[in-house]
């Protein structure tokens, strides 16, 4: 069987995280990816390491699969006209150029729609083509603190954390592969395509989502809250007697089931912790009591009980003990690609499952202008484009 969007030819301009994550979920629903770099390879990911197998990078590898490499110098008109000729049979244009660079190149949406009308052209930037800031890069750790995120990781005595991943890449790559989608789907009603204007920041600002909530509705600026919710109690990880354990009670019943499981019975007598409204107003002293109680079993202990009383909890567990997990291992979350110069790479698997149009895994992350005689008359001018 084929994937949802076999057929589907997208032309790839971007590097790092968002654009390439994006293009890889595309890649992996089918998709024709052809990855464009500068002669030598542009993509700043392919450096950043260590780790390396055989030259490639982690970085890199966990976010180019299923794609094919062509370098191309598009400081030379020969490298820009092989944009425009690509692009006519393109279905999708990809890039994460700053504002303005693909409209000086000649490479605007004005001009490759006027090429191309069916054109889905997707720019993705750190601040977007319009307000005050749209002419500045975006990195993630710039995006995490300007857009509020790391004011409210970390604790008060912590300050400000960043996420230990770039979040902010990734919200933008899964809403760049949202829009591409949904572009897609408009231009079979229309037979138009269109121009899609991303931004880190607003991706950023949007995945706030209840904390954003929060503060527009009551007017307070959200405080860091470490792993506590702040709508929820008891929402957070406490201690066990090996280790910590996550306990996410999501409504009075389940707060109850717990309760009767503890020694201590006046936690759940207690009046002021019958709702979550007056949970979350006494956190500190309840949570405190919580750490008490749980300390008295191991992670185990208590997850076996908690299951039987359906009360979500889990263990905090490292990336080891991710990997070598069961269910990790069930759901086909690790896979391992070939790659004639690389070797075999053990990579994270797509959460995409599909009943018909199942994923595939085609092609190993390629190195640079690795596929340039796919592209080019004769085959053999891979960096003259």
């Amino acid at each position: 069987m084929t994937g949802a969007l076999d057929g589907i030819r997208i032309l790839d301009l971007t590097r790092v995280l968002a654009g390439p994550y994006a293009t890889m979920i595309l890649g992996d629903l089918g998709a024709d990816v052809i990855k464009v770099e500068a002669p030598g390879g542009s993509d700043d990911t392919r450096f950043w390491g260590p780790p390396f197998q055989n030259g490639m990078s982690a970085y890199y590898a966990a976010v180019n699969r299923n794609k094919q490499s062509m370098t191309v110098n598009l400081k030379e008109e020969s490298g820009k006209e092989t944009i425009r000729q690509l692009a006519q049979t393109a279905d999708v244009i990809i890039h994460n150029f700053k504002t303005g660079t693909m409209e000086r190149l000649g490479l605007g949406y004005d001009d490759l729609s006027s090429i191309n009308p069916k054109l889905i052209y997707c720019s993705i930037t750190g601040f977007g083509e319009t307000g005050p800031y749209r002419h500045l890069a975006g990195y993630d750790y710039i995006i995490q603190a300007m857009s509020g995120w790391m004011s409210i990781n970390g604790t008060e005595q912590s300050g400000p954390l960043k996420v230990g991943v770039a979040v902010t890449d990734i919200f933008t790559g899964l809403y760049a592969a949202i829009a591409v989608q949904a572009a897609l789907i408009a231009r079979e009603k229309t037979g138009n395509g269109q121009k899609i204007d991303l931004s880190l920041f607003d991706c950023a600002i949007s995945a706030l989502v209840n904390v954003a909530s929060n503060y527009l509705m009551s007017g307070e600026v959200p405080k860091p809250l470490g792993n506590d919710h702040p709508n929820i109690v008891p929402y957070s990880t406490y201690e066990a007697k090996d280790g910590l354990l996550v306990v996410a009670v999501g409504n009075d019943r389940q707060f109850q089931a717990l309760c009767e499981l503890l020694e201590d019975q006046a936690i759940g007598a207690d009046e002021r912790f019958r709702t979550n409204a007056g949970r979350v107003a006494h956190r500190h002293e309840l949570n405190h009591r919580l750490n008490n109680e749980l300390k008295k079993k191991t992670r185990a202990e208590w997850q076996r009980l908690f299951e039987q009383k359906s009360i979500p909890c889990g263990p905090v567990h490292t990336l080891d003990q991710v990997f070598q997990h069961p269910q990790t291992l069930a759901r086909n979350m690790i896979i391992r690609m070939d790659h004639p110069d690389v070797g075999e790479l053990k990579l994270v698997g797509t959460p995409l499952k599909f009943s018909h149009t199942p994923v595939t895994y085609r092609l190993a992350p390629p190195l640079a202008g690795e596929h340039n005689h796919l592209f080019i008359e004769g085959g053999s001018k891979h960096d003259e484009l």
